[in-house]
């Protein structure tokens, strides 16, 4: 089964929509070696229609200008891009193409799919919301910066139940940003108030 990874520049207080005030300051050759490392687990890229307008409207250039990123670029246009949105758009960026049928659907297809190692969600906080709700996200990998952003879109909406999660990895880096790759777990066992009581020295 390919993996879904949800990948995401996040502040302390949980955002997700990323304002580049807070964001650049933070952003050096360890968050770089960090994002790499992210795309590199995939050959399928999952994104919104806004995070893919980004993309497009970036990375080509930076392919064709040739400039010390231009082999990440090249990566990214190499790579398969399956967008989500209902529009049916025409794409000049290599390799992309609009979602056919059910998000829910898609993607638990994918998974199955022996050809596919993994499927990318950078960004796109609606597409990460809707699989996480339907359990089809394997790890969230957040770049958590120390900074609370206090405006702007939360990964985690409201909703009836919590998410658990467990942590697989943490790193941190030597401007305060801490990388944090979650997956998803079964909730602990509840634990009796007789229980915590007794284990709480007199």
């Amino acid at each position: 089964m390919a993996k879904v990874v949800s990948t995401l520049f996040i502040s302390a207080d949980g955002v997700a929509e990323i304002d580049p005030d807070w964001h650049f300051p933070y952003f050096d050759d360890n968050m770089g070696r960090a994002v790499g490392e992210d795309y590199d687990t995939a050959d399928v890229l999952l994104i919104g229609r806004d995070t893919y307008d980004s993309f497009a409207g970036a990375w080509p250039d930076r392919e064709a200008a040739g400039g010390d990123d231009a082999g990440f670029a090249k990566q990214l246009g190499d790579v398969r891009k399956i967008v989500v949105t209902r529009q049916q758009l025409e794409f000049s960026w290599r390799n992309s193409e609009v979602i056919q049928g059910d998000l829910l659907d898609v993607v638990t297809a994918l998974k199955a799919d022996p050809d596919i190692k993994g499927i990318l969600i950078p960004g796109s906080i609606s597409v990460v919301q809707q699989l996480l709700a339907a359990g089809l996200v394997d790890e969230l990998r957040l770049l958590v910066h120390p900074v609370a952003a206090r405006k702007g879109r939360r990964l985690f909406d409201d909703g009836d139940k919590p998410y658990h999660l467990k942590v697989t990895l943490t790193e941190v880096f030597p401007t305060g940003a801490i990388r944090v790759i979650y997956a998803p777990t079964a909730a602990p066992a509840t634990v009796g108030y007789d229980e915590v009581k007794d284990q709480v020295p007199a």
